[in-house]
């Protein structure tokens, strides 16, 4: 693969890892509702789930989601209750999280770092629309003839470049002169974050209802 082609996939790669959506806001509870550190955790998670399907895709599991709907719509509703989920734990715990101190300082538990990882794997991992944008994207850069060695760095790519976004976007949170906007207000940031996950799952829902009805 050439440097040119690796560019391009990367800076694809930035813009979908830049767009809102569900990991963004998953990203933000941890960050916001536990510590800088349950951030971290749940970014790293979600690009270890990146890299899995960026692997997966280039094995074959993208064109089994493509030439199977049924088993990529099971998937779907998975994660779809998994939002749902989600959104009542948000809404639940709504000002009785942890909040953010000086500099990131808030010791995080294991528990609540292995629940933030736990979040940002799984909200990769439901999400089969992932492994269809591989397909679409690495079809257009990755030769049949293509080395695993090759497949295998561009996984890299993706799945370091959605960490590094994620935990920017963690650091970004616990800054000084967005922390105390974000310690007044987390019990509204909570709640918001819980209608965007069932507004999402609800959304997930309807597009799959007409394939569940055929």
């Amino acid at each position: 693969m050439t440097f040119a082609a690796w560019l391009s996939v990367a800076t694809i790669c930035i813009l979908g890892a830049m767009t809102p959506g569900p990991s963004l806001a998953v990203v933000l509870r941890h960050s916001v509702g536990q510590s800088r550190q349950a951030g971290f955790a749940c970014a790293l998670a979600h690009g270890a789930g990146i890299g899995f399907y960026a692997v997966m895709t280039m094995a074959g599991l993208g064109v089994l989601f493509q030439t199977m709907p049924v088993f990529r719509e099971a998937v779907s509703i998975l994660g779809a209750l998994y939002l749902a989920w989600l959104a009542l734990k948000a809404w639940r715990g709504a000002g009785r999280g942890a909040r953010f101190a000086a500099e990131g300082s808030t010791r995080a538990t294991s528990d609540t770092i292995g629940h933030a990882a736990r979040d940002g794997f799984m909200i990769a991992f439901l999400n089969p629309k992932i492994a269809l944008f591989f397909l679409a994207l690495f079809s257009q850069f990755v030769s049949a003839d293509a080395s695993w060695t090759a497949k295998i760095w561009l996984a890299v790519t993706a799945a370091g470049i959605d960490c590094i976004w994620y935990c920017l976007v963690a650091i970004g949170l616990s800054h000084g002169a967005v922390l105390p906007w974000l310690q007044r207000n987390s019990g509204m940031i909570e709640r918001l974050i819980a209608i965007l996950f069932l507004v999402i799952a609800v959304r997930v829902f309807l597009s799959i209802m007409p394939v569940l009805m055929g």
